[in-house]
């Protein structure tokens, strides 16, 4: 088998373990706070965002630029890709019943086991395209490199594994039960990465298209997914603050590691 398509694998199953780091991270503190929860979510939101731009939308552009001498077209690919990556997540956001949750403290009353699995549906759904993006990225290796996402992935995974550990706690779940229920949800990233590998292996050309799919699909997932979120506390300065720390970490990660 080859190498690029087990490594891509290997990458998207570590990185969506780390999920799992996030769901045990539930054993260090009594409670969490919204705050708490809200600063490491908008760190992730900031490295995904970097991640989404210097590591796949800016790559994928400077290869379908050479698709056309026209550049019209060129950038309708380009637009095109991206609105697809878009679209993508977005009807599965329409399709798959979910719930958007601001929980608060883990121990929070009214919050039931059937509203805590709606919410880890919604968490779940971004491990797709996440497992896609890597996947994607390892197809493209001969002109990017793959590490810095498959980075900032994993650090993105680790507030939504706690996130996903708190809402079960708060329906009632034992700690462990939750903190390793994290760590399954992660699995699914690999089947994206397959998703990933298997369809860019079929042309050349396919790769920086599904590249800036990924892309779109992983700013799909910051501004629709995890910022109406954390600002819902209308504590913005805290927020931009966090969102600008994990973007600036992650840029100067793509530099150090291109």
């Amino acid at each position: 088998m080859d190498s690029v398509f087990l490594q891509g694998l290997a990458a998207a199953t570590i990185a969506g373990l780390i999920t799992g780091v996030g769901g045990f991270m539930i054993f260090l503190k009594k409670r969490y706070t919204q705050e708490e929860i809200n600063f490491m979510l908008n760190i992730a939101a900031g490295v995904m965002i970097a991640a989404a731009f210097f590591s796949l939308l800016v790559p994928a552009m400077g290869r379908i630029i050479r698709f056309d001498p026209d550049v019209h077209v060129a950038g309708f690919w380009y637009v095109g890709a991206v609105f697809a990556g878009v679209a993508l997540v977005w009807i599965l956001n329409d399709v798959l019943p979910h719930e958007h949750n601001n929980m608060g403290h883990h121990g929070l009353s009214g919050f039931n086991l059937r509203k805590a699995w709606l919410f880890i549906i919604a968490i779940t759904l971004h491990k797709i395209p996440e497992g896609l993006a890597v996947g994607v990225a390892y197809s493209a290796e001969d002109f990017m490199n793959p590490d810095s996402l498959v980075i900032g992935i994993a650090l993105h995974n680790i507030p939504e594994g706690l996130t996903i550990a708190i809402s079960l706690v708060a329906a009632k779940c034992s700690r462990l039960k939750a903190a390793l229920t994290a760590a399954a949800i992660g699995l699914i990233q690999p089947l994206g990465a397959l998703l990933g590998l298997v369809t860019m292996g079929l042309s050349e050309k396919i790769v920086p298209l599904g590249m800036a799919m990924a892309g779109g699909t992983l700013l799909f997932v910051v501004i629709n997914e995890i910022l109406p979120e954390t600002y819902g506390t209308h504590k913005t300065n805290r927020s931009a603050f966090a969102l600008f720390l994990g973007f600036i970490f992650m840029t100067y990660l793509n530099i150090v590691l291109h």
